[in-house]
């Protein structure tokens, strides 16, 4: 009996039995990765490994043998759901468990492709009015020869496991394993066809055990193991001491502060003082106590506001921790069609837009192979660097999503700027630290400028088991900044003029703008006057709307250029909030327009930012307020940042112009723009954004109803969409097939890939072909992505989005 269609033409489908023993050898080695998670049951892991074993033995019949290409007779669909008869392996192996716990398998089981209610496609839709004598029909025929050697085998197996079967063997036929399958149906149907009286902890159990299955069912039908060596080890403490104590440096106190502090960490210190250093200190130690608590090897997640900040985040721990391409990365919305597609079940839809594979076809069996490989490489490294987005979408939980939060228990986390999401998006990240903490996490929140309010948001949202760490009163921050106002906004004609000025001086000069269309305005009406004096190459432009071979381009020569610690050269560095984070450059000279505080001074930190020069000016430029689609009447500093927090540190900014500048200061001024009227409606706003996502998405108390309803919602919060330009498409499909491996060509193709906003997805067509996104707009590899064009009417500038 085969389990798959072949992955290839002419080859045999994987065996039935090799299938099912490589899933349960893939759920114990999720076992050991993730350990004891707090508060399940104690024979979760006993449940989970039986699930495993027993969740594919309902592709016994000839119709699904047929379907999959293991008869005389040609391939068809087969139309009924294996999951559901896999229910008598389950009722007939385990009669002697009590009847709550094989219900509980049973219902992971049942429900490791698709829902239970909600929708046409849930099992109730396709099984509620059944009888038994249904079952039967549904289910047969089936060679009973087949039947009982697959029993014999599970048996077997299961006690070479040490999986608490039952001790006789009876015989098994058929219309005995469909009556058994009907009546665990029908007892998981009724504990879980309406939602649990509340989401106590037999909903979240149940979810995390339904994605311990599910994940074990990706790397099983993958043939793809668990990374086991973690790229941040045990020596990385001294290899960081030695390797400063080469150059005549120390671990600065906070590092210190932070290597040896467990449980949650708040980390506050200036820019440029080595935060990144200090929070892998942290961790080192989160992942040595967490190991040894839970019997696991913790996963460390570093989780970045921003989507284009990742790369250069990946290259830099790569180097730092000596470890390229063990390190993984976890943001694109890619990895949850892969996730979705993987579980396909073979048994297409009526559904027009998404029909589903049909496995019975060659082309479908391949795109399932190739998902299936793609899921798990978002399971495989145990050091992933991404935006919050991948591991919030686990809480749309079911069988698609499950895997993520089970996956992410017993691990650690670092969230870095936490200040830069808007208050819906703290609020669900805040609500999503809870789901964390109380599932074994260890959580780090780091910025160079954390005002009281975060942190007090933070602390109650972990009970209040946090540690701030912070520099000592006696090793102040370095004054490395003098400040200066201009009324003139950045792209006024006299803000070029003085650049210009600076740039004839040989100064670095950096101008942050808070959206695209300003920062291609500036950085045209400046590059060439730059390149005449410097040479080229010697002016660059950064925001968030390139295809990744161009920014990739552009990030590594900005770095060659402009990078912290290297011999200083004149030039020009242009951007939007993209250079915020994870970018690790110094300049001499800042220009930006005013924005709220916490951005200012994320951009003033990519200048003098190893306080090797004398003051640098750091120079904020008045913004414009306007209206934004979708917003009203409400205004916005150039059409990106809420006004009336930008405004209130303006007013700071105005009664400190010409002064120095340093961030224990700022903090003191974060605290006051926090205490004003503004401040009290934001802290109420994210209070309620955390209690709308947690009665949205943290309620468990009905895990296996369909949850799609949902997707859109979420979607709309995160990292948007991907799209590739239409005049690409060729070129994608090429790549698609470059290199030795599908693997390999994918990450050709992806190249291609440019970041829109949610609201952009509109814009879009999608080919069904390539499963890709396409627009068709005006792109220039310096200047990113210009016009968006849509049935022949302009629908898209980029100054309207970051």
């Amino acid at each position: 009996m085969r389990a798959k269609s072949p992955a290839k033409p002419g080859q045999p489908g994987e065996l039935l039995t090799d299938h099912l023993l490589h899933t349960l050898t893939a759920l114990r080695q999720i076992q050991a990765r993730i350990g004891t998670i707090p508060g399940m049951p104690v024979d979760f892991w006993i449940c989970a490994a039986l699930a495993a074993l027993l969740h594919d033995t309902g592709k016994v019949p000839y119709g699904f043998q047929r379907m999959v290409g293991n008869t005389p007779d040609a391939p068809r669909n087969w139309g009924e759901r294996h999951e559901v008869l896999s229910l008598g392996f389950v009722e007939h192996l385990l009669p002697h468990l009590p009847v709550p716990t094989r219900t509980w398998i049973a219902a992971v089981v049942a429900g490791h492709h698709r829902p239970f209610t909600g929708g046409t496609r849930s099992l109730l839709a396709q099984h509620g009015a059944d009888t038994a004598a249904d079952f039967l029909t549904r289910y047969t025929p089936a060679d009973e020869q087949h039947l009982t050697q697959l029993l014999h085998w599970l048996h077997t197996t299961a006690r070479l496991h040490h999986l608490p079967v039952r001790t006789d063997r009876p015989a098994l036929r058929m219309p005995d394993l469909t009556d058994s399958a009907f009546t665990a149906f029908n007892r998981v149907m009724d504990q879980w066809e309406d939602a649990l009286l509340d989401d106590g902890p037999h909903g979240r159990a149940t979810t995390l055990l339904l994605g311990a299955v599910t994940m074990a069912d990706h790397l099983s039908s993958a043939h793809a193991p668990l990374d086991t060596a973690h790229p941040l080890t045990a020596d990385y403490p001294d290899a960081l001491t030695a390797r400063l104590a080469a150059t005549g440096h120390q671990l600065r106190p906070q590092q210190q502060g932070a290597a040896r502090t467990s449980g949650h960490m708040l980390l506050r210190s200036w820019t440029g003082s080595g935060k990144t250093e200090a929070v892998l200190l942290w961790a080192v130690r989160q992942k040595t106590e967490l190991a040894a608590h839970c019997g696991g090897n913790p996963r460390v997640f570093y989780l970045l506001p921003y989507l284009a900040s990742i790369n250069a985040m990946t290259r830099r721990l790569e180097t730092e921790l000596d470890a390229p391409g063990r390190i993984g990365v976890a943001h694109s919305k890619a990895a949850s069609y892969h996730l979705a597609r993987s579980l396909e079940d073979g048994c297409p839809s009526n559904d027009r837009q998404d029909p589903g594979l049909d496995l019975s076809k060659p082309a479908d069996a391949a795109a399932k192979a190739h998902s299936r490989a793609q899921a798990t490489k978002n399971f495989r490294e145990l050091l992933r660097i991404g935006t919050p987005y991948q591991l919030l979408r686990g809480f749309l939980a079911g069988p698609i999503h499950a895997g993520i939060l089970t996956d992410s228990t017993n691990s650690v986390f670092v969230l870095d700027e936490l200040h830069a999401y808007d208050t819906r998006r703290l609020g669900m990240i805040l609500a999503t630290m809870r789901f964390w903490h109380d599932t074994g996490g260890r959580i780090a929140v780091m910025s160079a400028t954390l005002p009281r309010v975060l942190a007090d948001l933070v602390d109650d949202t972990l009970d209040g088991h946090t540690t701030l760490v912070e520099p000592p009163t006696t090793a102040p921050a370095p004054v490395r900044h003098r400040l200066h106002l201009r009324d003139a906004h950045l792209t006024d004609d006299a803000t070029v003029d003085e650049i210009r000025d600076e740039l004839a001086a040989g100064r670095s000069v950096l101008a942050v703008a808070n959206n695209v269309r300003d920062a291609i305005t500036l950085f045209q009406a400046l590059e060439s006057h730059c390149t005449a004096l410097h040479g080229d190459g010697s002016a660059q432009l950064l925001h968030s709307r390139y295809r990744r071979m161009d920014r990739d381009t552009i990030e590594a020569a900005l770095t060659a250029r402009f990078g912290a610690g290297r011999p200083r050269h004149p030039g020009l560095l242009v951007g939007t909030q993209a250079l915020e984070v994870s970018l690790d450059l110094d300049l001499d000279i800042c220009h930006t327009s005013a924005a709220n505080l916490e951005a200012l001074f994320q951009r003033f930190g990519r200048v003098n930012r190893l306080a090797t020069q004398s003051l640098a000016p750091v120079i904020v430029h008045q913004a414009t307020y306007t209206t934004r689609r979708g917003t009203g009447d409400k205004l916005w500093a150039d059409g990106v940042y809420d006004a009336e927090p930008t405004q209130l540190a303006w007013n700071i900014l105005t009664r400190h112009n010409g002064r120095t500048l340093d961030e224990q200061t700022v903090t003191q001024w974060l605290d006051e723009i926090y205490r004003s009227p503004w401040g009290t409606r934001w802290r109420a706003d994210v209070d309620d954004h955390r209690t709308h996502f947690t009665d949205a998405f943290l309620n468990f108390n009905a895990p296996f109803t369909d949850r799609s309803r949902l997707t859109e919602e979420f979607d709309a919060q995160f990292d948007g969409t991907e799209a590739i330009l239409l005049t690409d498409l060729p070129h994608y499909e090429t790549a698609l097939t470059t290199g030795t491996n599908p693997k390999e060509g994918r990450l050709h193709a992806d190249q291609y890939l440019i970041p829109l906003p949610h609201w952009a997805a509109h814009a879009t067509r999608y080919n069904k072909h390539l499963r890709i996104h396409t627009i068709d707009a005006d792109y220039d590899p310096r200047l990113g992505l210009l016009t968006l064009h849509y049935n022949h009417r302009q629908t898209y500038q980029p100054g309207e989005v970051i």
